[in-house]
């Protein structure tokens, strides 16, 4: 039996380790990796201490500081079941119990669902810039997009790529400013507004791309950067509230409306998704849970 189990490891879930451990509670941290999503940001500028770091340069640094703790043991793992009693299963069917569950499982990449986009994944599609970008050094490369993630890709992309072509739905981008600055140096980013892909092709690697203009444009890549989609389905198994886009509905304390599960992080239902306010929810989820096995004594 565990005080507490962390489910993922990323931000939030190793300060909530961290936390964890200092308020000497057993925990244990489930996960598939250490950084979660986080570890392929391409370079983070707005971590304070560490500007400019990737993002996995900066989760390797967070797993240093969580190693000092000895209290936390972690699993590379994934859960996969939860029954109201708290107990957890494992996809090596491995069985844990813990009095606190803090869920920290954030998010995955969301898809167009477009034909093509599944046959040719690893293939000329890609949702990971900073894995894959060098692949495609003097190619002709598309981005699906137009937010954050799509502008930095873009930007990292175009280091390597002849020409970068970001395919927005809309008629302007929705960036923080200040990358949109940053994209605008590069002589060899396109944007495209207002079109929509429809429909992936190539024979046994992407070839070209079909627009709702009805135009083929010739690509040798393609990189979906459409936003992301929170990881709860596992809390559904035991009756948590999520909100209508799937979010998890905490209180100021990261609360749930099941005495003994929290969440924090990406997943949760505030709308700001930073690495430094998944990281200030994991530490709160953790104090909460703490107190809360407190009045439990």
């Amino acid at each position: 039996m565990y005080d507490v189990i962390i489910i993922g490891g990323g931000p939030a879930g190793i300060t909530a380790a961290i936390y964890c451990a200092r308020y000497r509670l057993k925990t244990m941290m489930i996960a598939k990796e250490i950084g979660g999503t986080a570890n392929k940001a391409p370079q983070v500028d707005n971590f304070p201490s560490y500007p400019g770091v990737s993002g996995f340069e900066l989760m390797m640094k967070f797993k240093k500081h969580l190693d000092i703790y000895k209290e936390v043991e972690n699993i590379y793992d994934e859960a996969i079941a939860i029954a109201k009693n708290l107990e957890i299963t494992t996809k090596t069917n491995k069985k844990y119990k813990a009095r606190v569950i803090i869920f920290t499982t954030g998010m995955q990449k969301r898809k167009l669902n477009i034909p093509g986009e599944d046959e040719f994944l690893g293939k000329g599609v890609s949702y990971c810039a900073s894995c894959d970008a060098a692949l495609y050094r003097g190619k002709e490369v598309a981005i699906a997009g137009s937010g954050d993630s799509a502008v930095k890709a873009a930007i990292l992309i175009a280091e390597y790529a002849k020409n970068v072509y970001l395919i927005s739905r809309g008629d302007k981008l929705k960036a923080e400013p200040l990358n949109i600055i940053t994209m605008n140096k590069a002589k060899n980013i396109h944007i495209i507004y207002n079109a929509n892909i429809i429909k992936i092709m190539g024979k046994k690697f992407v070839e070209a791309i079909e627009l709702d203009n009805g135009k083929n444009v010739k690509m040798d890549g393609i990189f979906i950067e459409i936003g992301s989609i929170p990881s709860t389905d596992l809390l559904k198994q035991v009756d948590v509230k999520l909100d209508e886009n799937n979010y998890v509905k905490v209180n100021k304390k990261m609360e749930t409306n099941i005495n003994g599960i929290y969440a924090a992080g990406d997943i949760t239902d505030n709308p700001f998704k930073q690495i430094i306010t998944a990281c200030g929810e994991g530490a709160v989820a953790a104090w909460s849970a703490y107190y809360y096995l407190k009045k439990e004594e």
